[in-house]
């Protein structure tokens, strides 16, 4: 589990204690032959937190300029993308999705965290054709804020998809 999962996994299941919300964030365990369709699963009866999220990481200061579809995703034995299986897994489901992308600045800089509705980022692979997410498109979404050494849960914002203006 990267410290990016980690953290986000503490601050829902903090976020639901403190909010009197019966919820629970997890990460599934990866096993070396069994796929795992998401980093973290966000399981509650309210509809609002029924979630998957799926989280990237990347080193802006190591001179990554976006998040490429076939460098950062994986294609399984059949063939399948990885985008393609998440979406089949969270239509059967029902969950909302979202890709998380942490953007690692380098020492001495915070860490910038951006959410992605997996509906948008579908429609950009599969209909739109697009092999990337530059650090500008990320930028456009939402960003987790960050107090502390937790991220805040706003999933209402979150929802929205790119912000404008």
């Amino acid at each position: 589990m990267t410290e990016f999962e980690r953290v986000l996994v503490q601050s829902f299941n903090s976020f639901f204690t403190e909010n009197g919300i019966k919820g629970i964030a997890h990460r599934v365990k990866q096993h070396r032959f069994t796929p795992q369709f998401l980093d973290v699963l966000v399981d509650s009866l309210d509809p609002d937190f029924y979630m998957g999220i799926e989280c990237k990481s990347i080193s802006v200061d190591k001179g990554a300029k976006a998040l490429y579809f076939s460098q950062h995703f994986t294609v399984d034995k059949k063939g399948t993308h990885q985008i393609s299986r998440i979406s089949d897994f969270l239509r059967l489901s029902g969950r909302a999705g979202f890709l998380a992308v942490e953007l690692r600045m380098g020492v001495g800089y915070a860490r910038e965290a951006y959410i992605v509705p997996w509906t948008e980022l579908d429609t950009l692979f599969n209909t739109e054709g697009e092999t990337k997410l530059s650090i500008s498109d990320l930028k456009e979404y939402s960003m987790i804020e960050r107090e502390g050494n937790r991220y805040l849960i706003d999933p209402a914002k979150w929802k929205a998809g790119r912000v404008l203006g």
